[in-house]
């Protein structure tokens, strides 16, 4: 692998894009090596890690052997249809993001969903049937038309309320959830 070329992540294709991995000088703390790129997004694991990560230990497992870590939290609303597998490795081997509150993994035809990154609604516009789903999901909170119509001109990617853009790698639908600080 070229130094300078991200390992691929079937759940997460650009994490330089999203701002999950920087280009940023590192020396990984799992593998030793000086790297060009460094992973800034959210570790769990047991013990606080003073740690400076590569994505390459993230995309191989090492870094979540080596540390009993975890990059997102997918243990949560993952349907019954999702394979194991599939939720270990966007668990475990997958660039997680940072979002308001708790971040959380979108999933559709029986398999997580790639992230695309934080949105606003100029975006979410632009992808339709992500924000049908956002709709969808919105509803459920009892918000009037109104409320609802002026929460989702309120998104932005930078913003206090912001929507996560995913799409399903089998039937490239978007999909969206929104969290606000």
């Amino acid at each position: 692998m070229i130094e300078g070329e991200l390992p691929a992540f079937p759940y997460h294709p650009d994490p330089v894009a999203t701002g999950s991995v920087v280009r940023a000088p590192v020396r990984c703390s799992c593998c030793g090596q000086r790297r060009s790129m460094a992973y800034v997004g959210p570790v769990f694991a047991e013990e606080e890690l003073e740690r400076e990560l590569c994505p390459w230990c993230i995309a191989d497992g090492s870094a979540a052997e080596t540390y009993d870590a975890q990059f997102t939290d997918v243990v949560w609303r993952v349907p019954d249809d999702v394979s194991a597998e599939a939720t270990e490795v966007v668990l475990r081997r997958t660039p997680g993001f940072h979002g308001w509150q708790q971040e959380r993994w979108l999933y559709h035809c029986e398999d997580g969903a790639e992230f695309h990154g934080r949105v606003g609604a100029h975006e979410l516009n632009a992808a339709p049937d992500a924000r049908q789903a956002l709709l969808a999901d919105l509803v459920s909170y009892g918000w009037s038309d109104d409320e609802l119509k002026t929460f989702l001109e309120s998104l932005d990617p930078d913003g206090v309320a912001t929507a996560y853009l995913f799409r399903c790698r089998h039937c490239h639908k978007h999909l969206a959830y929104a969290d606000f600080a």
